[in-house]
């Protein structure tokens, strides 16, 4: 992401807090806002998780249901042992939706496991292939793409302006009149690069700060 050269390279990978803290610094340098921000909620958590089908099916479950609701679901497939590739490849529709997956649901699942993604060579592809080979699967938005490529593969110069949070707390950290929309966020955020990554956790950590005091819904 970022610059039209970033687009065709792999930004750093963030693998420590001490990464984490070293673009909140060049952040908090570079915008005042992010130096208060930062002042309400402290360090910045990792927020890395594993990468992997089983990743991607996770965020698959849990689009447009509680988060209680696709714990829920995600501990049935376990027990099942479908969340492994293999075995949701090889499942029938009644097995998918014996774990709760609505049709739509399994449709995207199957074309998960179907879709012949190699998760190891994602780790090799600059940030913006990343996203178009992911985004080419059914069921897989951009939103679910760039979270991926920034948490999942740990690089720091991915933003990922559809997210709900995101665009709530530019809005009141920014102090703009209304919620930036997708296009509007994402031209902010070139101007955070080559830390976006960052810039999110910033965000969404100051999200449930303002969120708290404000009641932002």
């Amino acid at each position: 992401m970022g610059s039209a050269k970033g687009e065709f390279m792999i930004s750093r990978i963030i693998m420590t807090d001490q990464d984490v803290a070293e673009g909140a610094k060049w952040l908090a340098n570079l915008e005042p806002r992010f130096h208060h921000a930062l002042s309400l909620t402290g360090p910045l958590p990792l927020r890395r998780r594993p990468g992997g089908f089983d990743n991607l099916l996770n965020a698959i479950i849990g689009q447009q249901v509680s988060i209680a609701s696709a714990n829920a679901i995600w501990a049935r497939m376990e027990v099942a042992r479908m969340t492994h590739r293999d075995n949701v490849a090889k499942a029938t529709e009644d097995d998918l939706r014996a774990c709760g997956l609505s049709r739509q649901k399994i449709q995207y699942a199957r074309a998960l496991a179907h879709s012949g993604v190699d998760y190891d060579a994602l780790v090799t592809l600059p940030d913006r292939e990343v996203i178009e080979t992911l985004i080419k699967i059914k069921g897989i938005g951009r939103w679910t793409a760039e979270v991926y490529t920034m948490c999942s593969l740990g690089r720091a110069d991915v933003f990922a302006p559809g997210d709900l949070a995101l665009q709530e707390a530019a809005k009141v950290l920014f102090d703009l009149p209304a919620r930036p929309t997708d296009k509007a966020l994402r031209a902010m955020a070139l101007d955070w690069s080559p830390w976006q990554a960052v810039a999110a956790r910033i965000l969404w950590a100051y999200y449930r700060v303002a969120k708290d005091r404000e009641g932002i819904i």
